[in-house]
């Protein structure tokens, strides 16, 4: 699993890359918006020691994170099976293996795994000036 984690991370963050770098690497680009998974318009916070927080994370089945939010900036790759994540309006949105998303913004949700097999997710968190990664509700 960890030869996927790099090539994973370095693609989300390399989105302009082709032209800095040899031409025999594969760069794809996974994600460029403005928007996050809800259509808020994506936001940096304004913090004087910026910090960034690359978390792998494993569901085993019928697991969940629980009802949380972020006030910062969180991006994420499911590296294996799929993620279903509810909001707090009851609004469901499934993202499958490969897929890369920004997080919501503000608005409590909760990730489940509905599967029958581990899912595991890539999560890159912005934040600093000692902000929590998540907020639980």
């Amino acid at each position: 699993m960890t030869h996927k984690l790099f090539p994973a991370l370095f693609l989300m963050l390399s989105f302009g890359a082709k032209a800095q770098y040899s031409d025999k690497l594969i760069i794809e680009k996974l994600l460029q918006s403005d928007l996050n998974s809800m259509g808020q318009k994506i936001q940096y916070p304004n913090v004087k020691d910026a910090k960034v927080s690359v978390m792998k994370i494993t569901f085993p089945p019928g697991e969940t994170t629980g009802w949380h939010k972020h006030e910062i900036p969180v991006f994420s790759y499911i590296l294996e099976g799929t993620l279903t994540v509810e909001t707090e309006d009851h609004k469901v949105t499934q993202y499958k293996e490969n897929t890369c998303f920004a997080e919501s913004y503000n608005i409590y949700h909760k990730g489940t795994n509905k599967e029958k097999s581990n899912l595991v997710v890539l999560a890159i968190y912005l934040a600093g000036d000692q902000k929590e990664l998540s907020i639980k509700k």
